[in-house]
């Protein structure tokens, strides 16, 4: 430990280099994440779309941190409201550079922006749901308003000392926070905007290969740093997130085979995401061998899900829903299952050590928030509809970048000869 170089009350205000140059780490992988997420799903989507889904994830990194210095992070941390925080940190007033954070012994201004930073990807998970279907400014009034009605309480009522984490109700890197919210509001704005006239398929494996791997790496910040420090947890969270992943990317291949009599590359990468998704709310409460269950499971279920999705006709085009809204519900059940006070003190103890309430609350809280995201971001589209038109025309969605953004991500015409000078 060194001394920060300002006096506070009486004495040195100290920071733990090591906490702090790991969590600065930490919050530059998980911006990573949201670049990797724009490829994942460029790749994914067709030719005519790429630029049009790739900018909604780019869009929410500089809005979000916009929103974020304004109100986001005082609404989520400070206060002791039961649902909200207040606004004695808007415009991060009263955040100085000596500020720390106690129970890490880092400067709060690195909490913050690792923080920021799943504030950013969370709202722009959302956006594989609706591809091709919803026009760039009411995406934007989308990202502002879910971030403010949805995001914010669920940060403050679990992460922030409000109703949820009072209650007893954990979650260690986003289970219900990122991945649940994310994915039920999905499938509402999938089942307010409606099916796709066109239907194109993935035109660039080798992105959606890039974008896995950018997010797998970058999920190691995401769940690892959640401790906020360096330990112990710190390294089981690390360990767990690659083994759940690994086991999800493997169960998906083996069962797809099994039913597409081939073995497909996307499926693989697809399962390793629902393995990273279903884990984040367990990484640091659960021993080693659950987070290969908790990876089989998700490979599993989130494969039937995408299945049942198909049969329903529900058009999520990029497997939100399946992907994160299951994966996300099911890591906060089987935290519920597997957590033990013996593998993390700061946990509870789970169905398997013989107590059915804190499973019981974990239920409860996965389904209660899983089931607010879907009804608040389906009223909220209505609402939307009657400022900016939510839905593009037939004609747009032919060719949405070229009729939303007046670019195109490739250029098949023959170059046009550059005017002569005079």
């Amino acid at each position: 430990m060194v001394p920060f170089g300002r006096p506070t009350n009486g004495g040195f205000a100290v920071i733990n280099g090591a906490n702090t140059g790991f969590m600065l780490l930490a919050a530059s992988l998980v911006m990573l994440m949201t670049p990797g997420l724009a490829f994942f799903y460029g790749g994914l989507v067709g030719r005519s779309s790429t630029l049009s889904i790739m900018i909604q994830s780019f869009a929410s990194m500089g809005i979000t941190t916009v929103m974020w210095w304004l109100v986001g992070y005082s609404l989520c941390f400070s206060g002791s409201g039961a649902i909200f925080g207040n606004l004695h940190y808007a415009f991060l007033k009263g955040v100085e550079p000596s500020s720390i954070y106690a129970p890490s012994q880092i400067p709060l201004v690195v909490l913050i922006a690792y923080q920021m930073m799943f504030a950013i990807i969370t709202p722009a998970l959302i956006t594989g749901a609706f591809t091709n279907r919803v026009s760039f400014r009411a995406y934007l009034i989308f990202l502002v308003v879910w971030q403010l009605l949805v995001y914010y309480p669920f940060v403050h009522m679990i992460w922030g000392g409000g109703m949820l984490a009072d209650w007893g109700v954990k979650d260690f890197a986003g289970g219900i926070v990122v991945h649940a919210s994310a994915g039920w509001a999905a499938l509402a704005s999938v089942l307010y905007v409606g099916r796709r006239k066109f239907i194109d398929l993935p035109h660039n494996i080798p992105f959606i290969a890039l974008g896995t791997g950018l997010l797998w790496f970058g999920w190691y910040g995401f769940n690892a740093g959640s401790e906020l420090k360096v330990d112990d947890i710190t390294s089981l969270a690390f360990l767990n997130t690659d083994l759940a992943a690994s086991f999800a990317a493997v169960t998906w291949l083996f069962v797809e085979w099994r039913f597409s009599k081939k073995p497909h590359f996307v499926g693989l990468l697809t399962g390793a995401i629902a393995g990273l998704a279903c884990i984040t709310p367990a990484a640091g409460y659960v021993p080693i061998w659950a987070s290969v269950v908790i990876g089989i499971a998700a490979g599993i279920v989130c494969y039937a899900a995408i299945r049942l999705k198909t049969r329903l006709k529900w058009d999520d085009a990029l497997d939100v829903w399946g992907v994160h809204g299951i994966g996300g519900l099911l890591g906060i059940i089987l935290l519920g299952v597997f957590a033990g006070t013996a593998t993390n003190p700061n946990g509870a103890q789970g169905l398997i050590h013989g107590t059915a309430t804190f499973f019981g609350k974990q239920v409860t809280a996965g389904v209660c928030c899983s089931l607010y995201a879907f009804a608040f971001t389906y009223v909220m589209l209505v609402l939307i509809d009657r400022i900016a038109t939510v839905r593009v025309t037939t004609a747009e969605e032919r060719g949405l970048d070229e009729a939303e953004l007046g670019e195109t991500a490739y250029e098949f015409d023959a170059p046009v000869p550059a005017k002569t000078a005079g």
